[in-house]
C-alpha cells in the first residue's frame, strides 16, 4: 500500500481528499503539512504542524508516493498579491522541488480553468506559472487538474463566487459542447478525479480541462 502526502488538507477539494485517502485501501499512511493542529485523528494519518515559509524544516519529512497539492487562496483573503503568490507559487514549488528530489512518484495539483503565465490576470498568470515550472521538473508524473468555478460548501464567504455561482447555474443549459469545460463542478467530483488519478499509471506532464475532471469524478 502507498504513502500519500498532502498539503491543503483543510481546504475545501483538500479535506474531501483526505476523508477519501483515509478510507481507501490504497494508501496506509497519509502524512499532511498544516499550519496548525486540525485536530483530526486517525490510525493512518500523521499530521506535520510546519512554518511554510521554512521549506528546510520539512525537507526530511517528505517521503512517500503521491504528493497532493490542493492548497490556495484568493488576493482578497491573502491580503496581497504577493501573499497570495507565496500561497499559490512559492509552497507549491518548494514542496515539488523536495518531491522531486525525494523521488516521489507523483505530484497532483489543482490550478485553475484559464491558467496561463503570459495572462493579465493575475491570478491565471500565477496559476499558469506554477504549472510551467512543474512541467519543466523532474518529477516524473505531474497532474494538472483546472476545474471550472467550484460548488461547495466552504469555511469562508465569497461574495463573487457566490454571485457566479447563480448566474452559472442559472444558463447551465448553455455549457455543452466546446462550452463544456466552463460549467461549474462539484468540489467532491475534483476531490474523487485527484483520487482516481493518482491510481493510473500514467507517466509525464498532464493537463485535465474541467470537462474531464467532471467524468473522471463521476
Amino acid at each position: 500500500m502507498k504513502t500519500a502526502l498532502i498539503i491543503g488538507s483543510t481546504g475545501l477539494i483538500g479535506s474531501q481528499l483526505l476523508q477519501l485517502l483515509l478510507e481507501s485501501d490504497q494508501y496506509s499512511k497519509i502524512i499532511t503539512f498544516v499550519k496548525r493542529d486540525t485536530g483530526i485523528q486517525h490510525p493512518k494519518l500523521k499530521q506535520h504542524i510546519i512554518d511554510f515559509d521554512k521549506p528546510e524544516n520539512y525537507h526530511d519529512l517528505i517521503e512517500g508516493d503521491d504528493f497532493f497539492c490542493t492548497i490556495g487562496t484568493t488576493i482578497n483573503k491573502a491580503g496581497s498579491k504577493e501573499a497570495f503568490r507565496k500561497v499559490d507559487y512559492e509552497y507549491p514549488m518548494q514542496f515539488a522541488k523536495i518531491a522531486a528530489e525525494k523521488k516521489i512518484n507523483q505530484f497532483l495539483i489543482i490550478s485553475s480553468l484559464g491558467a496561463d503565465a503570459t495572462s493579465s490576470n493575475f491570478y491565471l498568470k500565477t496559476k499558469g506559472e506554477i504549472e510551467n515550472f512543474l512541467k519543466f521538473s523532474t518529477l516524473e508524473k505531474v497532474s494538472i487538474l483546472r476545474p471550472s468555478l467550484l460548488l461547495g460548501n466552504r469555511t469562508e464567504f465569497r461574495l463573487g463566487e457566490k454571485v457566479g455561482t447563480f448566474f452559472m447555474k442559472a444558463f447551465s443549459f448553455m455549457f455543452v459542447g466546446n462550452m463544456k469545460k466552463y460549467k461549474p463542478i462539484e468540489s467532491a467530483k475534483v476531490a474523487k478525479a485527484l483520487f482516481a488519478i493518482a491510481q493510473q499509471d500514467n507517466k509525464g506532464f498532464i493537463i485535465y480541462e474541467s470537462d474531464s475532471i467532471q467524468e473522471i469524478g463521476k
